[in-house]
């Protein structure tokens, strides 16, 4: 059994806020009383309640039934979700070394706490018993769906293992456990660690916009009055888009793309070989030739041939269109009188320059619209309109930053909904990226419970009195987190473990990446991007030039992505002793399927987080793509309607795709939707890479 079990309730829980009621608005968490201090106290007796609940459904000597069995998993550790959120929220958006140290210790704490329960045959054995009679058992669809899950998820975790391969699974588990806290922990290092000062002469081409942001970043790192870049993307990809000095984009760039590979004491390499070696036996335990096979089983691809299938249709165009680009971008250096080969450092410079050229549009002219108030204000607009949910911001619930804003979201009878929480800006106790994690999510098991719904982005500050200007790239995050964060907030839901993300990762992308589309729509931007100056409108031309200009350069983002995407897939599906040594593993993948040497990988592998920081897109990081083909094929049902509001799209999207969660199949969900299963050349046509007249 696990060691939690034999641990001790603190008597001190009433001085530990974790571990007491909380009286703060909407009971939600009181970040200012909280410290690094309070966690292993409160995770220790969150492991024994949790335990203990554990316990009492295994010993119960009734035979096993719903509510006995599946209802009481689903209440049970609820104290140890609680601390849970809370302390991740901390790790990954406002960290420190307490917390760091904590982290390292409580990701192997959790693989102990968790694997007994996991692999426990009494407990198992109900729940089979259940699954087994499942027809006679007069469940609910949803209640079916509860059991389905939970059964798949314990057997997954080999609960039906003899033995000696579950002593070994849990060993596996542990180790793996560590390693993927080591791995975020190195590259949030090496993040930490790496800025570029850029002095008078090293702003040539910059827009003012971008130096201002340099200024408040270096702010952030006790800088004052110099002005830097960082590794984070929106601070890396418009320096690389707009720096006319070729020398700094080459030192900036290799920076960015050597993070975790540096062999220096945050280097990744090691780490990644003996994570694929662990989960490439741990898939052969539970009797999956690949680790690729065991996580696709359980997704809407099924097997990594679809899998495969889909990335390599949509790589061929995509690496055709490329190679096109390429050699307009080293005509145009010519043209220029460069006498030098392009490379990885100037292929978003001079792909600006040909996009002025062909499209008369660049990021720098649009920016001054997309101040990040007004487009958080267009992203909850899109909601209202929608789904009749409106948005108060709350200045009386606690934050962890003081960057943090908090919105009440109620729905169209003014009633109580979530709470949103946003935490927009980069900084440097912040991991790289953007993501929607929560602090509670929606349930009605035990009466109506409102979600806590979070998105965390990396977005450059503004300074001396200048708002924060977003790019198209980085609106366009806005909205994508913010699709995930209307994914929680608007669940209807019973049970917790069904609750708004809780879906399949290939499925889960959907909601996020349709509600892109409304970013881009001329109605939004006509109503919300205005001068942060002067308040003027998008003015239509400009609004006209970026509309024709967005499928250009949609070829780069697609060879970037799908090769990622498809050495993942490599990782997980070929024997781990083919990538012993990462670098030339990389290099191999990459030559068989014709990487332009001019493009990088979107992650290589000593950054890759999605896959190695955690498992949760290990042999997924397709999903984006999966997703797209039905986001793609879905905003359709808009367009078709001919309003991009339709109310009764509108409700159906709410009903069978943003509510439902996890409680209906996603395939069944998408055809309740669409009337259909998603039309795969939608994807195609909206990058750009099929004209609509072969489709």
């Amino acid at each position: 059994m696990s060691d939690s079990l034999n641990s001790v309730a603190t008597p001190h829980a009433l001085d530990n806020p974790l571990l007491r009621p909380w009286t703060t608005p909407f009971e939600t968490p009181p970040f200012a009383e909280i410290t690094p201090e309070h966690f292993m106290p409160a995770f220790e007796q969150a492991f024994f309640d949790h335990a203990a609940e554990i316990s009492a459904i295994v010993n119960d000597n009734s035979a096993p039934d719903f509510a006995n069995t599946i209802i009481a998993l689903e209440r049970a550790g609820k104290l140890l979700g609680r601390v849970a959120s809370v302390f991740y929220d901390l790790v990954s958006a406002h960290s420190n070394p307490a917390l760091l140290a904590i982290d390292t210790e409580v990701s192997l704490r959790m693989a102990r706490h968790w694997n007994p329960i996991m692999m426990n045959a009494v407990l198992f054995g109900r729940i089979a018993q259940l699954h087994d009679n499942r027809a006679e058992l007069g469940l609910t669809s949803e209640q079916l769906r509860l059991l389905e899950r939970s059964y798949n998820r314990f057997h997954r975790a080999g609960a039906g293992l003899d033995e000696v391969a579950k002593a070994r699974m849990a060993e596996i588990n542990e180790r793996l456990a560590s390693l993927g806290t080591s791995f975020s922990h190195h590259l949030l290092a090496d993040e930490q660690g790496w800025c570029m000062e850029l002095g008078e002469n090293d702003t040539a081409g910059l827009p003012a916009s971008f130096v201002a942001a340099a200024k408040a970043a270096a702010e952030d790192r006790g800088m004052a009055g110099k002005a830097i870049i960082t590794t984070s993307r929106s601070s890396m990809e418009p320096f690389l888009k707009s720096s006319t000095r070729r020398d700094l984009r080459e030192k900036a760039y290799k920076a960015f793309i050597e993070r975790g590979n540096n062999g220096n004491a945050n280097d990744n390499n090691a780490t990644i070989v003996e994570i694929l070696k662990l989960r490439e036996e741990s898939a052969r335990l539970l009797g999956f030739p690949t680790f690729a096979a065991y996580r696709l089983e359980d997704s809407m691809a099924k097997t990594p041939e679809a899998v495969r299938g889909l990335l390599e249709r949509v790589w061929k165009p995509a690496r055709e269109r490329a190679l096109a680009d390429r050699d307009a971008l080293q005509e145009l250096i010519a043209e220029e009188g460069g006498n030098f080969q392009l490379a990885a450092w100037d292929w978003r410079f001079y792909a600006e320059k040909l996009r002025q050229r062909r499209a008369n549009f660049d990021d720098a002219a649009i920016k001054p619209y997309l101040a990040l108030d007004n487009m958080i204000a267009a992203s909850f607009d899109t909601a209202t309109k929608l789904f009749g949910v409106t948005f108060e911001e709350r200045r009386d619930v606690p934050v962890w930053h003081p960057d943090v804003r908090v919105w009440e979201v109620k729905d169209a009878d003014g009633k109580h909904k979530a709470l949103f929480y946003g935490d927009y800006y980069a900084r440097p106790s912040k991991r790289s990226g953007a993501w929607m994690t929560s602090l509670r999510d929606q349930q009605k098991l035990d009466g109506d419970i409102a979600p806590l719904i979070l998105n965390v982005c990396n977005f450059s500050k503004g300074t001396d009195g200048q708002p924060s200007l977003l790019s198209p790239d980085d609106a366009r995050t806005l909205f994508h987190e913010f699709g995930h964060g209307l994914h929680g907030m608007m669940s209807n839901v019973t049970y917790p473990s069904l609750s708004g993300t809780s879906v399949f990762t290939d499925f889960v992308e959907l909601p996020s990446q349709l509600y892109e589309h409304w970013q881009e729509q001329p109605q939004v931007l006509r109503q919300f991007a205005t001068h942060y100056q002067t308040g003027e409108p998008l003015p239509d031309d400009l609004l006209q030039r970026f509309i024709a200009a967005r499928k250009f350069g949609q070829s780069f983002a697609t060879v970037e992505f799908v090769s990622s995407a498809l050495i993942d897939l490599e990782f997980h599906t070929q024997p781990a002793s083919a990538s012993t040594d990462v670098a030339a593993f990389e290099k191999k993948e990459l030559e068989k399927i014709g990487m332009p040497a001019e493009i990088a990988l979107r992650h290589r592998p000593t950054q890759f987080g999605h896959i190695f920081s955690g498992d949760h897109y290990a042999s997924g990081y397709y999903s984006y793509m999966w997703s797209e083909v039905m986001d793609a094929d879905a905003f359709g049902a808009f367009e078709e309607a001919g309003n991009i509001f339709d109310p009764a799209v509108s409700k159906r999207l709410l009903d069978d795709i943003y509510s439902s969660g996890g409680s209906v199949d996603p395939e069944q969900a998408y055809i309740a939707f669409r009337g259909r299963p998603p039309a795969p050349d939608a994807l195609l046509r909206r990058r750009g890479l099929l004209e609509p007249e072969a489709a």
